[in-house]
């Protein structure tokens, strides 16, 4: 699988609800994941969940941020229709006035090769 490199000013955002359902995604990640807004909204956030990526490092993800703390790590996505990108994510949990409920913003840069050369080896030991 071909590997997609961000642009150093790419900035991804998307939005999901306490399931990780999309409700938002900006243009930037609609473009790298590779789905047109439409079929990103209303989606588990796990469409672009790539198989490479230790369920350890999800469940930290969700544990962190449903109890009210901010997340931040490295993540191996996939790509629709192929291919596979690494971001540098941080999530927030939010409280969504409008909606009365939890929801969780991600904002997503491009690591460097460095990180994600590192970031690869410790994958590998975890599950």
């Amino acid at each position: 699988m071909q590997e997609y490199i961000l642009q150093s000013d790419d900035f991804l955002v998307s939005q999901t609800d306490e399931k990780g359902i999309i409700l938002f995604a900006n243009d930037d990640f609609c473009k790298v994941a590779g789905y047109p807004l439409e079929e990103m909204v209303g989606k588990p956030h796990n469409i672009v969940r790539h198989p490479d990526m230790p369920r350890a490092a999800f469940k930290d993800l969700w544990n962190t941020v449903q109890n009210g703390k901010i997340w931040t790590g490295y993540v191996k996505n996939k790509r629709n229709g192929g291919g596979y990108y690494w971001v540098y994510a941080t999530v927030y949990p939010m409280y969504d006035k409008e909606r009365k409920a939890k929801t969780y913003m991600s904002c997503r840069r491009k690591p460097s090769r460095t990180e994600i050369e590192t970031v690869e080896k410790l994958y590998r030991t975890m599950k």
